[in-house]
């Protein structure tokens, strides 16, 4: 087995990789059957030096390897005939504008295994950087509230070299006695809270944040139902706003009425309320003057997340009264800070994490006949077909049927 570390085409540029060089040399001791080499690259956040000093080959021509691995997508013209590629491909939900992408791997013979659908047998996703969306996500939220307020002055997190750079920045910092408010229970909120424990801002259990006031800044984490109610006033477990979303409605604004930061971190499901809407926002008691939306959805859940931002101008404002961009210095505008590639900006503790997953859930696949069957779930293409699991992909491929934007 013989697999190449692909080196990263789509602009912007993204410094991550799956295996760092240190990864690719411990693999290499426990699997005496595998090959890997590295193609040569000036952006990725391991230099190709840094691979030859742990005896990985570095070279320009993979074609002779049977695996690619990357991160985004590959290029058209990048793509090499019957392969074996990994990368996220952006296609599952029908996005329109990688239709050409997934028309070239059917018509290259390409075998595709999507990143986003490595799952276990519980159908539960193996690899993500979500936690590193999270961890970024909360640092540039609070550097958001600093550009807004001009109360310090904090450096990018593309410019630090880790998460624990990014927390000595935020103990560095001084709040007032801010509320922060978190949504989500997963890997990205998990990522935030991280960020918040570390940078010693005490958590809070709901009815304390909702009735008590601190001298001290203090955050919550909202689970769904803490920010959901049925409309019939029933209620039920969880499992229930996840089947039947459409009989909620939002609960939120008893807490956008109490805090001053929102960091958005939960996973927005179709049919689901929104969390807060533009009516909301245009509330007199509606208090959110900073948020972070790690989670991205534009023109969704989080009514003023109008547009995605970019790590070179990471933050712009929501008038609400307006509905539209503002200046966010402004007193009644809320900073929005909505970057839609959050993980880039850390890109080595990214790749490290995201490498020792893949390391441990999906390499011993290739060696023990797939026996968990990671493989096969994530396996789109084969043959120049959709595999039967991602057929509902057709009417995409052929041009036709429903597209979803995001």
């Amino acid at each position: 087995m013989k697999i190449a570390i692909i080196k990263e085409r789509k602009n912007p540029p993204d410094r991550r990789v799956v295996f760092s060089p240190k990864k690719c040399k411990e693999l290499l001791e426990k699997y005496k059957d595998l090959e890997i080499v590295v193609e040569s690259s000036d952006i990725r956040v391991f230099s190709d030096e840094a691979y030859e000093k742990e005896g990985i080959k570095v070279t320009t021509d993979v074609s002779d390897c049977d695996v690619m691995l990357g991160v985004k997508e590959v290029p058209i013209d990048a793509l090499i005939p019957n392969k074996k590629y990994f990368f996220f491909s952006h296609t599952i939900k029908k996005q329109p504008y990688n239709r050409e992408l997934l028309q070239a791997i059917l018509e290259k013979n390409i075998n595709l295994y999507d990143h986003e659908v490595l799952t276990n047998q519980r159908e539960q996703r193996v690899v993500a950087f979500g936690r590193y969306a999270g961890i970024v996500g909360a640092y540039n939220g609070f550097r958001a509230w600093g550009l807004k307020f001009g109360t310090f002055d904090m450096p990018k997190a593309e410019n630090l070299p880790n998460q624990e750079a990014l927390i000595q920045e935020l103990k560095n910092i001084s709040l007032p006695p801010i509320k922060v408010v978190l949504t989500g229970k997963g890997r990205v909120a998990s990522g935030a809270k991280e960020m918040l424990d570390g940078m010693g801002m005490r958590e809070v259990d709901l009815d304390a944040y909702l009735l008590e006031t601190f001298e001290e800044p203090v955050y919550v984490q909202l689970d769904s139902l803490d920010y959901n109610k049925r409309k019939d006033g029933d209620v039920l477990p969880v499992q229930d706003f996840y089947k039947n979303p459409k009989d909620y409605e939002s609960s939120f604004m008893r807490f956008a009425e109490k805090s001053d930061m929102f960091i958005a971190g939960h996973f927005y499901a179709d049919d689901a309320p929104f969390i807060f809407t533009r009516e909301d926002a245009k509330d007199h008691d509606f208090n959110i003057k900073v948020v972070a939306d790690i989670s991205c959805d534009i023109d969704g859940p989080v009514a003023c997340t109008i547009k995605p931002s970019t790590i070179a101008d990471p933050v712009y404002g929501y008038n609400p009264i307006t509905e539209t961009e503002d200046d966010f210095t402004k007193e009644n505008v809320m900073a929005v800070m909505a970057v839609d590639n959050l993980p880039c900006e850390l890109p080595a503790d990214a790749s490290e994490g995201f490498g020792d997953s893949f390391a441990e859930h999906v390499i011993p696949a290739f060696f023990d006949n797939d026996e968990s069957g990671i493989l096969y779930r994530a396996l789109m293409t084969s043959d120049k077909k959709l595999t039967k699991r991602y057929a509902y992909l057709q009417d995409y491929v052929d041009g036709n049927g429903h597209e979803v934007l995001i």
